[in-house]
């Protein structure tokens, strides 16, 4: 539920509320669903239980059993369906309970949506949208923890997002809803109860988000932080800490994982002539480490005063004790030694 600030009528601040992700993304769907009839929502537990995380919230009772569809528990399945809905002109929205059960319908969502348009001469266009909980959760080990931004990203015909703040999620999923390509979207579980603050246009029913364009979430002049999804808020914390002893972080908040806003991490690193790469997946074959190759590259390389580095999580299967989970994924002060370390003090 949105709480208003309690500010006067006359200040600005008045007219932004604080809305959590969760309720961002039901926003979208509910004016999607509204705007465009051919839109229809799919995916275990999403109708008469609300969602398995609530994002569709009140949807079934609004728009029925053809517009919002429960499934068996078959991702093979259900993704081949809405595949096909999308290639007959349908616009489907696609949940994955998590994005790890994604696993078993990768077949669907890479050789039958991401490569249609191209081998049909782009006479088939397959408009999807792939969406979930993406990354770490908490407690829940291997099976739910893995984060898919490199699986997918490294795939041509799809598009990748990744959203941080309520502004993101739901920006990113109306743009994503609208577009005529398959598109992945990976949202965070553990940011789906987080309040973030969204100005009166981002709650308009025409607000969307740019997919493949950056934002900076804070300005600074001696190091660029580049990160996706939850590790932002990391980043900003971070960054916080770093200011009161005189460092001045710029946090980039990546958004779109393919196609990637690099022109705005090199136009930062012109500025900062520092980079570190933060993101809760595996090191190997990373979205940060194709941060810091496109960098290498490019123009941008001539003004590094010093290596990139990368923040990862560790190179394991995600454990269940709550002590080594901690471990395996980034944290505040894990950035801050990568900082301190590239900035040599």
């Amino acid at each position: 539920a949105r709480r208003r600030r309690a500010v006067p009528p006359s200040c600005p601040a008045a007219r932004v509320s604080q809305v959590t992700v969760r309720d961002a993304l039901n926003q979208a769907l509910d004016e999607e669903l509204e705007r465009d009839e051919r839109v229809f929502l799919l995916g275990e537990e999403v109708a008469q239980y609300d969602g398995a995380y609530k994002i569709s919230r009140g949807l079934w009772k609004k728009y029925g059993d053809k517009r919002v569809i429960d499934t068996p528990i078959s991702e093979m399945g259900f993704t081949g369906i809405a595949v096909g809905a999308a290639m007959a002109g349908l616009r489907p929205v696609c949940e994955f309970m998590t994005f790890n059960f994604s696993m078993q319908a990768i077949d669907q969502v890479i050789n039958s949506a991401a490569k249609t348009c191209y081998m049909s001469a782009g006479s088939i266009a397959v408009p999807i949208v792939f969406r979930g909980p993406n990354g770490a959760s908490a407690g829940v080990a291997a099976q739910h923890s893995q984060c898919f931004a490199a699986w997918y990203g490294h795939c041509p015909g799809l598009k990748v997002v990744s959203p941080w703040s309520s502004e993101d999620a739901k920006g990113l999923l109306k743009a994503s809803i609208r577009d005529d390509n398959p598109v992945v979207m990976l949202e965070n579980e553990l940011l789906y109860g987080v309040p973030f603050e969204m100005s009166e246009q981002a709650q308009s029913k025409d607000f969307i988000v740019p997919i493949g364009k950056a934002k900076i979430e804070r300005q600074g002049t001696h190091i660029t932080l580049v990160s996706h999804s939850r590790p932002v808020g990391h980043c900003l914390e971070a960054a916080a800490v770093l200011a009161k002893e005189g460092v001045e972080c710029e946090v980039i908040n990546l958004r779109t994982i393919r196609p990637m806003d690099i022109e705005a991490v090199e136009a930062s690193v012109v500025k900062t002539n520092h980079l570190v790469t933060v993101e809760g997946g595996w090191p190997q074959f990373g979205v940060g480490a194709e941060i810091c190759a496109r960098i290498m590259e490019g123009s941008a390389f001539n003004y590094l005063d010093a290596p990139a580095v990368r923040v990862t999580g560790a190179d394991v299967p995600m454990p269940y004790a709550k002590i080594l989970e901690d471990n395996c994924i980034p944290q505040v002060k894990d950035i801050i030694f990568a900082v301190k370390k590239t900035l040599n003090i």
